[in-house]
């Protein structure tokens, strides 16, 4: 499974919805996710990469798509 199916599917799980948003679209605006959803989601992707988020990168903007989650990702790799 590639990086962005796993968030894909993270994203599923923590927002109850039984679809799989498209890699651009806002999680946000498409209710996938809200405020709250959001830290649940960080402690998923956490387990998943085997990452710490810092509380000072929990900015929705920076969670806002799969993609953008994919690039936060990507950085805390490296």
């Amino acid at each position: 499974m590639n990086r962005q199916d796993t968030i894909a599917d993270i994203v599923k799980k923590v927002s109850g919805k039984g679809s799989i948003p498209a890699v651009d679209e806002s999680l946000f605006d498409s209710g996938y996710l809200d405020s709250f959803a959001l830290t649940d989601m960080v402690g998923e992707l956490e387990k998943a990469f085997a990452i710490n988020i810092p509380d000072s990168d929990l900015n929705p903007r920076r969670f806002d798509s799969i993609e953008r989650i994919e690039s936060y990702i990507e950085t805390r790799l490296a």
